[in-house]
């Protein structure tokens, strides 16, 4: 069986972002390369395949890209159904407020603004990574960036009003007035993978676990900040750009350093 020539085009007229289109057209041929027809048997042989070689995220991957394909050829009642994900109870290496708190001090002590707004925008924001290389002095003045998501959707994140203060004073300190804030020394844009190295310097000599600090321990914190202080999971959602209030729950769950001093507290019999 040859793939759908026209899958790719009915992936993109459903507004799905390239990484999302290559995913599942990989996962086509994949199926493809391995039957020669789409039937109820050939389909349950793959998902068997994909279960013994592959993690339960990739093979809930392939099987969505798989029910797309049969939707786009009229099939959709061989559609497969996906595997269940177990998922731990505790969050794993997320930075602590109180080292949040101190990595904060350390930078600004040390005069590394740069950095200290770096770790602000993210904790203070809930941005992405990739989010917070696209922030522009502009934004910072409107308090608020618009961002497509996928399926072309806005996702609108938010300055907070003490963060637009602090970092409007280092803008005109730098004699920024327009475009991207955070920028390497030949004025392109920061890559992801610089910030994510330099933070891991920096918690090497500030004595902060190497394993809580990477960007997204940042984004962890802002979220769980946000519902120590307004347990409102719906918004969260909205505000992490979740296209699943289920994504959102994970955040309703302690780390497991949180969970051993709570048990600690508490159990004495």
């Amino acid at each position: 069986m040859e793939m759908d020539v026209e899958f790719e085009g009915f992936l993109r007229r459903s507004n799905l972002a390239d990484n999302t289109i290559k995913a599942y057209v990989y996962a086509v041929k994949q199926y493809c390369g391995r039957y020669d027809r789409v039937t109820k048997s050939n389909l349950q042989k793959y998902k068997l395949f994909l279960l013994e070689n592959y993690k339960p995220k990739t093979v809930n991957l392939r099987i969505r890209a798989v029910n797309c394909y049969l939707e786009a050829i009229g099939k959709e009642k061989l559609a497969l159904s996906s595997v269940k994900v177990q998922q731990k109870t505790y969050l794993e290496n997320v930075i602590s407020d109180a080292d949040y708190m101190y990595f904060k001090e350390c930078l600004r002590r040390d005069g590394e603004w740069f950095w200290y707004f770096v770790i602000r925008f993210m904790a203070a924001t809930g941005a992405r990574v990739s989010e917070l290389v696209q922030i522009k002095a502009e934004h910072v003045q409107t308090g608020y960036l618009d961002l497509y998501s996928k399926g072309g959707k806005i996702r609108r994140i938010y300055i907070p009003s003490a963060l637009r203060e602090e970092a409007m004073q280092w803008i005109k300190y730098r004699g920024i007035e327009s475009g991207f804030l955070f920028l390497n020394r030949s004025g392109d844009r920061i890559t992801t993978r610089g910030i994510a190295g330099q933070l891991k310097k920096f918690a090497a000599r500030y004595g902060i676990p190497v394993e809580v600090v990477y960007p997204h321990s940042f984004r962890h914190r802002f979220a769980k900040n946000f519902l120590e202080k307004f347990s409102d999971i719906a918004l969260l959602a909205d505000l992490m750009g979740h296209e699943s209030i289920e994504t959102t729950r994970i955040y309703l769950r302690r780390t497991s350093s949180e969970q051993q001093q709570i048990v600690d507290q508490v159990v004495d019999w």
